[in-house]
């Protein structure tokens, strides 16, 4: 028989739940594409986004936050300097925090940022195969877009997940999440989910906001990525197309329940 996955269905249904009861703030330093997208995916699940990303308010924010998300999508160096303040005052306050090293390895100096941020142990890392495996001196993809699948990264993921005490989360058409000793895979979602710009950006967000409600971080990061992706399972049938995927997607999540949650996510 196979091996029972070290999160279950129930658990994900109970963060589900958990998040729709504390309705966590969370608060989003973001890239220009997708702030609007990733607000409303926030707004849809339950929590409440706010894009606070400016030095001056960044760190006091991130000390009354439940979660906080640092993406490198568009990074300026104002906004790095922000991310810095914010992750420092959320490191200081016990606030869960969550890192997306939008297209690392592929350009230097973002790359240097990541593995700087990094360094001060995200509860949550996220990202496709090639930025994770970028962390641990691989090449990159091809841009944003990952070269790399999960399963080639994962020994990379747990190396990480190890050094820095931070669970590992590497989306793609199987996820992979560990936290060094632990790994579960997620096996639901649809192609559609690559067609709408930030997707993956708001799985961030979701994950510091699950993170908020939940104190084991595989668990938030696990129950994140089930609620996303079941809830495409449900909306790509419904949808003409990318343009109406995005809408129904924000709908599914909506109406996605922890019962229909633990009912359909497929964990490994």
């Amino acid at each position: 028989m196979p091996a029972t996955p070290p999160v279950s269905a129930d658990d994900c249904a109970e963060a589900l739940a958990a998040l729709r009861d504390r309705a966590p703030l969370v608060q989003c330093l973001t890239n220009i594409v997708v702030a609007q997208w990733t607000a409303n995916v926030l707004l849809s699940i339950g929590a409440a986004p706010a894009m606070v990303d400016n030095p001056e308010e960044a760190g006091p924010f991130a000390t009354i936050a439940g979660g906080v998300l640092v993406n490198l999508g568009t990074p300026y160096a104002e906004t790095v300097s922000a991310m810095e303040i914010a992750v420092a005052a959320a490191t200081e306050a016990g606030t869960p925090w969550v890192l997306d090293p939008v297209a690392a390895g592929a350009l230097g100096w973002r790359t240097e940022i990541a593995r700087k941020l990094l360094a001060n142990r995200p509860t949550v890392l996220r990202g496709n195969a090639s930025e994770v495996m970028a962390l641990t001196g691989g090449a990159g993809g091809k841009g944003v877009e990952s070269v790399d699948t999960p399963e080639a990264a994962l020994a990379a993921a747990i190396e990480v997940a190890g050094l820095h005490g931070t669970v590992v989360a590497v989306s793609g058409p199987v996820d992979h999440l560990t936290d060094g000793e632990r790994v579960v895979r997620v096996s639901n979602g649809h192609p559609l989910l690559t067609k709408v710009t930030g997707v993956g950006c708001a799985l961030g967000a979701l994950m510091a906001g699950f993170a908020a409600v939940v104190d084991d971080p595989l668990v938030a990061a696990v129950a994140a990525t089930a609620a996303l992706t079941v809830s495409a399972d449900e909306a790509a049938p419904r949808a003409a197309g990318p343009g109406s995927f995005a809408v129904t997607l924000l709908d599914a999540l909506a109406a996605l329940t922890p019962r229909d949650l633990a009912a359909r996510v497929r964990l490994s």
